[in-house]
C-alpha cells in the first residue's frame, strides 16, 4: 500500500442542456447531454486519481470510491471525485 490517491473534476451546467433536460423532465426520457457531461467528468476525474497513483509509483489502485456534488449558489456546477488505494503489484 503506498497510500491514499485523489482525482476531481468539476464541469459547469450550461443554460441550453438545462433548457433541454427539463423538456426531457416533462416529456420523459434520459438527458443525454447530462449524461455526455457527466460521463467526461468522470472519466478526467479517474485520469488524475492514475496519474497521482503512478507519482507515487503505483501500478494499481484498489478500493475505489465515486462521490458526485451539485455546488455553487444556483447549481450550476456538478463535481465529481474519486478516491483509492495506491498498491504496487
Amino acid at each position: 500500500m503506498l497510500g491514499v490517491v485523489h482525482g476531481e473534476a468539476i464541469i459547469g451546467a450550461n443554460i441550453f442542456r438545462d433548457m433541454f433536460s427539463s423538456i426531457r423532465d416533462v416529456v420523459g426520457g434520459r438527458a443525454g447531454g447530462y449524461e455526455r457531461a457527466l460521463s467526461g467528468a468522470r472519466d478526467a476525474a479517474v485520469e488524475d486519481l492514475i496519474e497521482s497513483a503512478k507519482e507515487l509509483g503505483a501500478n494499481g489502485v484498489i478500493g475505489i470510491d465515486f462521490d458526485y456534488e451539485v455546488l455553487g449558489e444556483a447549481n450550476g456546477m456538478m463535481m465529481v471525485a474519486v478516491s483509492g488505494t495506491a498498491v504496487k503489484l
